[in-house]
């Protein structure tokens, strides 16, 4: 999961996150080849060697890839109630693997997402010695989810991988709409605006500035490495994409605010949901939007979304 993008699998919805109760944005809008970025909070930098890029292809929208596999021990959990989630990665020879490399101060980052993307946690499990991973998580509602974990096994030539299985919460389950695109999300007092193109098959920037009460927020704290982190899911199959700012906190030249800028490359046009987590006065918050893509459809005003950071905080994001 390094600079750039990844996209992992949305096999039919998804998602994610690190408690306090975090409203999560309201929605955010077609960004098509017309739209302009803004000019971003540092240059950008080419990724290293081996990492997944913005070109990277679609992830997670399989359980087994390149020899290994993600294995749910709880693939079905109760609605409304923190709730312990715990798998494994396991080898082609079904051994779990306890060796990984460490991606954005983590060995592993998990995350879960409903089927019509109006949920999203961002986990961060711990992993005993014998491999396994284990976590807690409130999911609300019913229905289907998808769970992804994205991590390089700390083997020889060895590539990023994000892996993807289904969730089941108990209950009788009832789609929501997906919100409406909107350029601007509103979470816990801040307001998030996005601008820039988000491009079927082609690398474009996006840029998220962040501000509260009318005023630009220039004290972000880092988070997982970085003033910002963003995961795409496509709606519908929910292919996932793992991007990363632009620069690093202190490098000398990244800014902690208002804005983050990300590359990110599109795999097909539709209708993608973004998750945007960041730091600041100690708590991680989550931004959401809906973007489309590949379309002339102009942004509508955002609409409320279901909370998503969970930390024991709301789409819900546990850190």
């Amino acid at each position: 999961m390094g600079t750039g993008l990844k996209i992992a699998a949305f096999g039919a919805a998804v998602a994610a996150t690190f408690g306090a109760a975090y409203g999560i944005g309201k929605g955010v809008g077609p960004l098509g080849d017309d739209a302009q970025p803004t000019h971003a909070a540092a240059p950008h930098k080419e990724p290293d060697p081996g990492s997944r890029t913005a070109a990277s292809p679609a992830g997670g929208l399989q359980m087994s890839e390149a020899g290994y596999t993600l294995a749910l021990d709880t693939p079905r959990v109760s609605p409304g109630e923190r709730t312990a989630l715990r798998f494994s990665i396991k080898d082609a020879q079904g051994r779990k693997v306890t060796a990984y490399e460490r991606e954005h101060e983590k060995e592993l980052h998990f995350i879960v997402a409903s089927r019509d993307l109006t949920v999203f946690r961002h986990l961060h499990p711990t992993r005993a010695a014998d491999g396994t991973w284990s976590t807690t998580a409130d999911l609300p509602a019913a229905g289907g989810y998808r769970a992804f974990a994205d991590f390089k096994p700390a083997k020889k030539g060895a590539q990023p991988l994000t892996l993807g299985a289904d969730l089941a919460v108990s209950g009788t389950s009832t789609p929501q709409p997906l919100p409406a695109p909107s350029r601007t999300a509103k979470v816990d007092g801040y307001e998030v605006t996005l601008t820039g193109a988000l491009k079927p098959n082609k690398s474009d920037t996006l840029t998220l500035k962040v501000s509260r009460n009318g005023k630009p927020v220039t004290d972000l704290q880092p988070y997982l490495g970085a003033y910002g982190h963003l995961v795409a899911l496509r709606s519908g199959d929910l292919a996932y994409l793992h991007v990363h700012p632009h620069g690093t906190p202190g490098d000398g030249t990244t800014r902690p605010g208002p804005e983050v800028a990300f590359s990110a490359t599109a795999p097909s046009p539709g209708t993608y949901r973004l998750f945007l987590d960041f730091r600041h006065e100690g708590t991680v918050r989550t931004a959401a939007f809906t973007v489309e893509t590949g379309t002339s459809t102009q942004p509508q005003e955002p609409t409320p979304a279901a909370p998503g950071h969970d930390d024991t905080h709301g789409t819900t994001d546990q850190h």
